[in-house]
């Protein structure tokens, strides 16, 4: 269990940086290593979730070995499930937060990614890696002829759109954090899902794999579009969105010029940067699982924060929630002072230390475990 303890760590990192991009200061207010963090914050946290979504469902589905027979036909209608319950409580809480929440294209990537949970590694690692060369350029295309008549046409008759505002088109096409791109992050967990993470030839190995993709992806682009390849559109203004810096239409440019798809920004949806975030993501599962494996007293000391990478969801609803309750903008990074953010991420910590020495799971995960529990049934 010693490998999934790092997980909840590098989960808990995730949540955190989304708090610096909802709640910390605006990367235009920041300078010296605060811009660092929060430029890091700006792209990398969302898509490590989105990355550890994808390692989660290997824990359903069978972790080194794929579940098969009744034990399989169960793990599916459980991910399936899952996927329709955040897809339901994403879209309700769009209704209060707009596109920034993540939780509804979760539930899209849970139903996406069904067909390939009895993959293996190799597989899902060359998946990975077509989508992400192709996905971009694809989104790209079709954003530039779906045109706002089209789109008007088909989110009339769109239920979830007339709900929230976030359709299927925003779930898959050109949200804040749209399928087609974002499966390659969802597929690259699988991966790393499937593999033995304690094992410290796999980890080696990951961590020289992470790092070329970070290296050979932000070089790349770097040396094709110039200086400003790896720039934060999120220097132009404060933040709006979950991702921090995206693009109005989620990434995918279709009244930009197609040299953009050369950059590799925060959240600019191009295969650059979904290579080198990948990356990144590798790095920080597979060096929070080292610090955990061989340093007991760190792995001691950062038990409050390992509880809150165990009930990441509560977490992660909760924020929002309480920057309700306080009356601060829902989702945007908007004030200079980092004492909010310290605060929430201390609030945090703080609530599920408590909450872990009386109870297994969050409270939103307990819920959503209920749930599943109808797949039980199945034959």
């Amino acid at each position: 269990m010693g490998r999934l303890v790092g997980v909840d760590l590098a989960r808990a990192l995730a949540v955190f940086g989304m708090y610096v991009v909802h709640i910390g200061p605006p990367l235009s207010a920041t300078d010296g290593v605060a811009s660092w963090i929060r430029y890091l914050a700006e792209g990398h946290s969302s898509v490590l979730f989105a990355t550890l979504a994808g390692f989660s469902l290997m824990l359903l589905a069978g972790r080194r070995e794929p579940k098969t027979g009744l034990a399989g036909r169960q793990a599916k209608a459980r991910i399936a499930i899952r996927a329709v319950v955040l897809l339901g409580l994403g879209t309700a809480m769009a209704m209060e937060y707009g596109g920034v929440i993540i939780l509804g294209f979760y539930g899209v990537y849970f139903l996406l990614a069904l067909p390939l949970v009895r993959l293996r590694v190799r597989t899902l690692a060359i998946t990975a890696v077509a989508l992400a060369l192709v996905t971009p350029q694809l989104v790209f295309v079709l954003n530039s002829l779906v045109t706002e008549p089209i789109r008007q046409s088909i989110n009339a008759y769109d239920p979830l759109y007339r709900l929230s505002d976030v359709g299927v088109l925003d779930l898959l096409l050109s949200g804040f954090y749209p399928a087609l791109t974002w499966m390659s992050f969802v597929i690259a967990g699988m991966a790393l899902g499937r593999l033995d993470l304690s094992s410290g030839t796999v980890q080696r190995r990951l961590a020289a794999l992470g790092a070329a993709l970070t290296v050979t992806a932000y070089g790349m682009s770097l040396l094709l579009a110039g200086k400003d390849a790896l720039r934060s559109l999120a220097e132009d203004g404060p933040s709006s969105s979950g991702s921090g810096s995206m693009p109005p239409d989620g990434g995918s440019f279709p009244d930009m010029p197609a040299s953009l798809l050369l950059t590799a920004g925060p959240h600019s949806g191009t295969t650059f940067d979904i290579i080198g975030s990948v990356g990144v993501a590798i790095l920080v599962i597979v060096g929070a699982t080292v610090a955990m494996d061989c340093l007991p007293r760190l792995r001691r000391l950062a038990k409050p924060v390992i509880a809150v990478g165990t009930m990441s969801l509560t977490a992660y609803v909760g924020h929002f929630i309480a920057q309700s309750t306080l009356s601060m903008p829902a989702g945007t990074g908007t004030q200079h002072s980092w004492v909010p953010l310290l605060m929430f991420v201390l609030g945090a910590i703080v609530f599920a230390a408590i909450w872990s020495r009386f109870f297994r799971r969050g409270p939103l995960e307990y819920l959503l475990n209920y749930a599943t529990k109808p797949a039980k049934f199945i034959r």
